[in-house]
């Protein structure tokens, strides 16, 4: 069984009267992202890179915004979930390197706890898991402070036996 490399992205919608919710930490902002479940963009991305690169789909074949299952729910489970699925397929995280590209909040001072959450989630090392953080020079709808993106990739190995 092969290394597996997969790449995840996912956006949202920035609103008022909601909690901002990055990498399994609650942020202090004045709007928070719009979505089905928490609308955590990082952890909504790094799934996706799972899912891909173990060639499962993506998060909305397994958890459909459709779904009232899926309503409101900690995007922490559904990075379990994943996590899950993975090792069913026969593989493990070898590391996670993502990037969230915002204007505001600057999310610094975060990626420790984000990288500890993340990492005892995955069962990896916390220098496996690579947060980084841009603006987009105020281009674009994340220039505008319109929404949230982030980009994940993800090194899948195979369990050994």
């Amino acid at each position: 069984m092969p290394f597996r490399i997969g790449f995840g992205i996912d956006f949202h919608q920035w609103v008022t009267g909601r909690e901002f919710w990055i990498g399994g930490v609650q942020v202090s902002h004045v709007k928070g992202a719009l979505g089905h479940s928490d609308a955590d963009v990082l952890l909504h991305a790094i799934c996706d890179a799972l899912l891909g690169a173990a060639c499962l789909g993506d998060i909305g074949f397994h958890f459909p915004d459709t779904s009232d299952e899926f309503k409101n729910i900690d995007s922490r489970i559904l990075l379990q979930k994943t996590s899950r699925l993975i090792s069913e397929a026969g593989y493990r995280v070898g590391n996670i390197d993502s990037t969230v590209c915002l204007e505001e909040p600057k999310i610094k001072p975060y990626i420790p706890q984000m990288q500890k959450v993340i990492a005892e989630i995955l069962s990896v090392d916390e220098n496996a898991v690579s947060i980084k953080a841009t603006t987009s020079e105020k281009m674009g709808f994340v220039g505008r402070e319109e929404g949230v993106a982030a980009y994940a990739t993800a090194l899948l190995m195979p369990f050994i036996s």
